[in-house]
């Protein structure tokens, strides 16, 4: 994908992963609609992406973006705004529930953020897509997605589902000029995992914990870099901790060997 000139959407835009995607995007000719539930810090990111350019090329949506009604309200803002959307970032998050007692309405937030946020995105524009011969979908999934979470059941099954969803949605329509990218990152500097795991929430230390202790964290600028690269290639797997993919290469090579590791992991988590 050539990013210069393309019309963007970046949800979970207000801080972080989002807020360094939707700056990187712009930087390479871009524009961007930002969309976060938190209406002063996506204005404040956007106008702060305005401040550096030369003319209006990012503008914000405030909302739920797991609504129907506000996904409509953030493609109409980029049609009005900029002009049809080009690329989708489902990116907003959210770590709600934690273990095995997490309550019904924990798993429907993270269902519906995490998962059900990008079946109705791309329930709204995918047939769009397919008249025109051309999009791209980009879902921020979680390395959690392709291994696991220890210390939080909602946030591991609610990331491999949007595993599932973007490999579904490449494999369905990638021949009909929709490209698909799957953005797994492990342990990143975000407020996702220093307040969303950093919590009392039984589980919520290990959580954290489990990721800090896998690889480096990096920077949400770092991962935004590696984003640009890959939507360049057109790029399934996106993947800012490269050593993921040997770990999900020895989880698919023995199974059982690999439960026992992460058992084994996760009790050096729960003693130390």
């Amino acid at each position: 994908m050539e990013i210069s000139g393309t019309v963007a959407v970046v949800t979970g835009g207000g801080a972080g992963i989002g807020a360094a995607i939707a700056r990187a995007i712009v930087a390479h000719g871009g524009s961007v609609v930002v969309a976060d539930l938190n209406a002063d810090r996506v204005a404040a990111v956007a106008d702060s992406i305005n401040g550096s350019a030369s003319s209006t090329v990012a503008a914000s949506v405030a909302g739920d973006v797991s609504d129907p009604a506000v996904i409509d309200r953030i493609i109409a803002t980029a049609e009005e705004q900029f002009g049809p959307v080009d690329l989708y970032v489902a990116n907003a998050g959210t770590t709600a529930g934690m273990g095995l007692d997490s309550d019904d309405a924990a798993w429907q937030t993270a269902l519906d953020v995490n998962v059900l946020a990008h079946v109705r995105a791309a329930r709204a524009l995918v047939p769009g897509w397919v008249e025109r011969g051309r999009g791209y979908f980009l879902s921020t999934a979680s390395a959690a997605g392709l291994l696991t979470q220890i210390g939080s059941v909602t946030y591991s099954v609610s990331k491999h589902a949007a595993v599932g969803f973007a490999e579904w949605l490449s494999v369905t329509y990638g021949d009909k000029g929709i490209a698909v990218s799957c953005l797994c990152p492990m342990g990143v500097n975000t407020e996702l995992l220093n307040a969303g795991f950093e919590t009392d929430r039984d589980g919520a230390s290990v959580a954290a914990s489990a990721v800090t202790s896998a690889g480096n964290v990096l920077e949400p600028d770092d991962v935004a870099d590696v984003v640009i690269e890959a939507l360049g290639d057109e790029r399934f797997l996106i993947l800012p901790h490269p050593e993921v993919l040997k770990m999900y290469q020895h989880k698919g090579s023995d199974y059982g060997r690999w439960i026992s590791g992460m058992q084994r992991y996760q009790r050096a988590l729960t003693e130390s």
